[in-house]
C-alpha cells in the first residue's frame, strides 16, 4: 500500500510488490526525483528477471526550488534566459559578458578591459544572490582567443582568493557581440 503511494506521489505506475519476491531492494532519492530499483526472483526454477527502474519528475517541484537572478548592476540577458539561478542551494550564473550595464557595450576592445569587467559583473550577479566571489567552485572560461590565456589568469587570480575555483578554458569560434572573453560560473549557498 505504501509503495502505490509513494508511485503515485513520483508519478510512477503503481506495482504490487506483495505478491513478488523481493531480492536486493535499493531506493534512493534526492530533492524532486526519486530512483527505485529492485532485482526481482520469480521462482528457484525460473531464471533472474531483468531489473525494474523508474524514475518520475514532477515539473511543479523543479519550479517551485529553482528561483530567477536578476540584478540591474549587470547586463541583461541577451536572450530568453537568467542571468543566475537558484536551485537546491547551488548558483549557475550564465555566461557574463564585459558589457558596461548602463549602456550595453563592450568597456573596450582589449581582452584585459573586457576580463575585468566580465568579473565585475559577475560580482554584482553574485552580491544580487547572496553570494560572493569566494562561493564560487567551478568557471567555465571561453576565450575568442586561446593566446589570451596568461592575460586573463593574471586579472582572474585577483578575484578568486584561494583555493581558487575548479575551471575550464576553451577556446570559442565565436562569442557573442564579437567579445572576447565569457565566463559562466557555479557558486555554493550558505
Amino acid at each position: 500500500m505504501a509503495w502505490s503511494a509513494a508511485a503515485r506521489s513520483f508519478q510512477m505506475p503503481a506495482i504490487d510488490v506483495g505478491a513478488l519476491r523481493i531480492r536486493l531492494p535499493l531506493a534512493a532519492g534526492v530533492g524532486f526525483a526519486s530512483f527505485a530499483g529492485v532485482y526481482l526472483r520469480r521462482s528457484a526454477s525460473a531464471s533472474r528477471s531483468t531489473p525494474f527502474a523508474s524514475l518520475g519528475i514532477s515539473t511543479d517541484s523543479i519550479a517551485s526550488i529553482k528561483e530567477a537572478i536578476q540584478t540591474e548592476k549587470a547586463p541583461a540577458a541577451l536572450g530568453p534566459y537568467s542571468q543566475a539561478i537558484k536551485a537546491n542551494n547551488m548558483l549557475f550564473v550564465s555566461g557574463v559578458l564585459g558589457l558596461i550595464p548602463e549602456t550595453g557595450k563592450f568597456v573596450s576592445d582589449s581582452v584585459e578591459d573586457q576580463t575585468e569587467q566580465v568579473l565585475k559583473n559577475m560580482g554584482e550577479i553574485l552580491k544580487a544572490s547572496g553570494a560572493s566571489y569566494s562561493s564560487v567552485v567551478k568557471t567555465t572560461i571561453m576565450l575568442a582567443d586561446l593566446k589570451d590565456f596568461k592575460k586573463v589568469n593574471e586579472i582572474y587570480a585577483k578575484y578568486f582568493p584561494s583555493p581558487a575555483p575548479a575551471r575550464s578554458t576553451y577556446q570559442v569560434a565565436a562569442l557573442p557581440m564579437d567579445a572576447r572573453i565569457e565566463i559562466e560560473c557555479i557558486a555554493a549557498l550558505q
